[in-house]
């Protein structure tokens, strides 16, 4: 997709802070953190959202977050996924992303 915000910043049209790249994945910081760690996570195949999301995809995504977050060092002490899906999930940029985030403990209201 030629206007897609993250097929650009993929193909190095578009700078991002790249924190892990593989054949089917690639992530970077956000730019609006969230939290001390805040990675987006994006199949290099552009799909608008988790629904288009096929097995494999799913499973390379899922091996990216575990190696994130040991290479964030947020592995033991926990983080968050999030994907939010269209519109009214506030899904920002349609083109399925995985955020990570980490760093810092939930209030206790919230855990």
């Amino acid at each position: 997709m030629n206007d897609c915000l993250f097929c650009k910043i993929i193909a190095g049209e578009i700078p991002g802070n790249k924190v892990y790249e593989d054949d089917r994945v690639y992530a970077f910081r956000d730019i609006n953190p969230q939290a001390p760690v805040h990675v987006l996570i994006v199949p290099k195949k552009h799909m608008d959202n988790i629904l288009e999301c096929d097995a494999e995809t799913a499973a390379a995504l899922t091996d990216a977050i575990r190696a994130i977050a040991r290479q964030e060092g947020v592995a033991e002490s926990g983080f968050r996924v999030i994907s939010n899906c269209g519109h009214d999930g506030a899904q920002s940029v349609k083109h399925l992303h995985i955020h990570l985030l980490g760093g810092k403990a939930l209030p206790e209201r919230m855990a």
